[in-house]
């Protein structure tokens, strides 16, 4: 029996980034390329390259993202992948990593990776992670779990996947469940499964719903709500206090009401875990179950940005707020 063969999907970030005269880097490095700086990865795997777009992450769209799980469908059909890794950077690693896992629809492993430290740094993070990533991908441990993110030998679960440093190896988090697993000597142990992320169909390209998302503050007053309902969006994400609260201003600015008329409001938390509450607290009009009553809707375990990922692929397929609604309460804990 042959190794695995593992699809290597390049999409530019900080992993591909070589650096420059200066010493700034810019992403420029292709999946041969990356392959190239781990040439022990033929030891474990069979790997078959293939560069999807070569990006500053910041840059990445949704629609980069539906073609990217486009990509990948056709990359594990016509090289009979046993599994695929994508490589991407790590700024908004989680919100891709969560977009291909809404739409993957195979148990092929899907393993998502990048770097902390470009191609030029001293201890470069990128073909450790690579390696880990390529391991996970042709480990049957990982079959049937959707999108997974890895990263310093942890195994994260797409969904609760976050970026929770800026700078240090150690970024990624899975702040409300913790990591799934691990790689010990090279080697992946997933002793914890979750269930897979309810799926999603992908859309039609290009998407045409722009969902804003706002995060509130301290005295947040709503002034931003009128630009929201004025721009044309398909969707609003806010991203609450702690219990999924709003400063009672938020809520009773006539431009919250014209949006709650309109389109879908869903709340997230801007906490680091957990999700909005149900049935708490009442009595204040940004209370959560005050804007429960007026229609918001709750994002459950996921945090804002995903939210917001969500929230665009709905919208753009058209669906109805019934069914909006219904799709976020799978990803809610609470009844």
């Amino acid at each position: 029996m042959g190794l695995p063969r593992i699809g290597i999907a390049a999409c530019g970030g900080t992993i591909a980034a070589t650096a420059d005269g200066g010493g700034t880097a810019t992403p420029r490095l292709g999946a041969a390329d990356l392959l190239d700086a781990a040439p022990w990865l033929r030891d474990i795997a069979d790997p078959q390259a293939r560069t999807v777009m070569t990006k500053a992450s910041p840059d990445i769209t949704v629609d980069d993202t539906v073609r990217l799980h486009d990509e990948l469908v056709a990359f594990v059909r016509d090289e009979r992948l046993d599994g695929v890794v994508v490589t991407s950077g790590t700024d908004t690693l989680e919100e891709v990593a969560f977009t291909v896992d809404l739409l993957w629809d195979s148990d092929v492993p899907l393993v998502v990776t990048g770097a902390i430290r470009n191609a030029s740094k001293p201890g470069a993070d990128g073909p450790a992670n690579l390696t880990a990533a390529v391991a996970t991908a042709a480990s049957a441990a990982a079959r049937g779990l959707g999108a997974l993110v890895v990263l310093n030998d942890q195994v994260h679960a797409a969904r609760y996947a976050r970026k929770g440093n800026s700078g240090n190896v150690a970024a990624f988090v899975s702040p409300t469940v913790g990591p799934l697993g691990y790689l010990a000597e090279g080697v992946p142990v997933i002793p914890l499964r979750v269930s897979r992320t309810p799926r999603v169909d992908p859309p039609v390209l290009p998407v045409s719903a722009a969902v804003a998302l706002l995060t509130t503050f301290m005295g947040d007053d709503g002034a931003l709500l009128p630009a929201v309902a004025s721009g044309g969006f398909a969707g609003l994400v806010v991203a609450g206090f702690g219990g999924g609260h709003v400063p009672a201003a938020f809520a009773e600015h006539p431009a919250f009401a014209q949006l709650l008329d309109s389109v879908p409001v869903v709340l997230a938390s801007r906490a680091n875990a957990g999700e909005p509450l149900r049935a708490t607290y009442s009595g204040f009009s940004g209370s959560e179950t005050e804007l429960a009553r007026r229609g918001v809707i709750s994002a459950g375990c996921l945090d804002a940005p995903k939210a917001r990922v969500l929230l665009t692929l709905l919208a753009a397929a058209g669906e109805p707020p019934e069914r909006v609604r219904a799709a976020f309460r799978r990803f809610s804990a609470l009844p």
